[in-house]
């Protein structure tokens, strides 16, 4: 039971980006929005704030007027409970409405306490296995990768790749399959069998590239689900919440994807037939893109052909033809794709600098 409840606490007036930072530091996954005597008028959850960043939503806009927005949705109005509701009845309301916490109120109608799922219920390794992808060849990091896979290349005086299989430890991942390629010995040699970094370590070589998707060819279809993630990704995204916004989506595949900004460099035209309508010099366009990171049901396994060649694209056009669920999850932490050499000097000086925290 989470009783510090100032720290979860934002007023009308605060900005979502505040909320997004305490939530952030609370780590419940949520935030109360209250009045002057701390009487609930909202919340907002993990959950709101990505369906926000994929609305495009302005994160610096005041509470209020995410709240006025979020009127129209199914989650308008938060489910509380009297402070001293048995444990159990707030279980079963949380799984009977498919919500993870419930704000607890006193006699005079305050926030008091929160409630989580994850108080809740016994404490447990979560039902999910990982995937590292590590078999690229890392051709554009030359000469960096002559004697070392691209995992490998050192971080903040580490292996890329042992900063990935940490926050899997960390975020309760013990069951971890990393594929490999290119010198995967050297692989081999410093992981070992993952003991020594709190996982269980299992090792699928492609004699052959079989592209981005591929590697999950060579292992036995799981029973639970699978984070699969890139092994050249420095980042900080929240295992927990990504897994967690998967479920209440009931989706297949759950792709991590990051808004990505282009600069024009042309005046656009917009035009209606051949009259000039409006004009945009130089305008910066936002894209969404792929991160590299995928949630996978043991239904969608089905799909995946045994022992050749494919990428995770094809794997989600199959499920789209199938009609199957798939969902983007928006990246609002630390994200970075080591794949050139300036990514790679970035990644060290966000290390240096504090932007990325281990």
């Amino acid at each position: 039971m989470f009783r510090d409840i100032d720290k979860l606490c934002v007023r009308l007036g605060d900005s979502v980006r505040k909320a997004i930072k305490h939530i952030e530091d609370g780590q419940c996954g949520i935030v109360l929005v209250v009045d002057g005597d701390r009487r609930l008028l909202g919340t907002i959850t993990d959950g709101d704030i990505r369906r926000a960043l994929l609305a495009e939503q302005d994160i610096d806009a005041p509470v209020e007027l995410f709240l006025a927005i979020k009127e129209n949705s199914p989650y308008a109005h938060p489910v509380t409970a009297p402070i001293g509701t048995a444990p159990a009845e707030l279980l079963a309301r949380m799984i009977s409405g498919v919500f993870r916490q419930i704000p607890l109120i006193d006699g005079d109608g305050r926030v008091a306490a929160l409630a989580t799922l994850q108080d809740l219920l016994p404490a447990s390794t979560p039902a999910l296995g990982a995937v590292i992808m590590a078999g690229g060849l890392g051709t554009r990091l030359m000469p960096l990768t002559e004697d070392l896979p691209k995992p490998m290349l050192p971080v903040g005086g580490r292996p890329l790749m042992e900063h990935i299989i940490e926050q899997l430890q960390q975020a309760g991942i013990r069951r971890v399959h990393v594929s490999t390629h290119y010198k995967p010995e050297k692989i081999i040699e410093h992981f070992g069998d993952g003991q020594a970094f709190g996982v269980d370590l299992n090792y699928v070589n492609e004699d052959l590239p079989l592209g981005t998707g591929g590697a999950l060819g060579l292992i036995s279809p799981p029973s639970e689900t699978q984070l699969v993630i890139n092994g050249d990704i420095l980042t900080q995204i929240d295992f927990g919440a990504m897994l967690a916004f998967h479920q209440d989506n009931a989706a297949s595949l759950t792709m991590a994807v990051r808004r990505y900004e282009l600069q024009v460099p042309y005046g656009v035209i917009e035009c209606d037939g051949a009259r000039v309508t409006s004009l945009k010099e130089k305008p910066q366009v936002g894209v969404l893109v792929n991160a590299g990171v995928y949630l996978l049901e043991p239904s969608v396994y089905e799909f995946i052909p045994r022992g050749r060649s494919f990428n995770m694209t094809d794997l989600i056009w199959w499920l789209l033809d199938a009609g199957r669920t798939v969902i983007s999850f928006p990246i609002r932490e630390y994200w970075l794709d080591v794949g050139q050499h300036g990514d790679y000097a970035q990644a060290q000086d966000d290390m240096k600098n504090g932007k990325v925290t281990r």
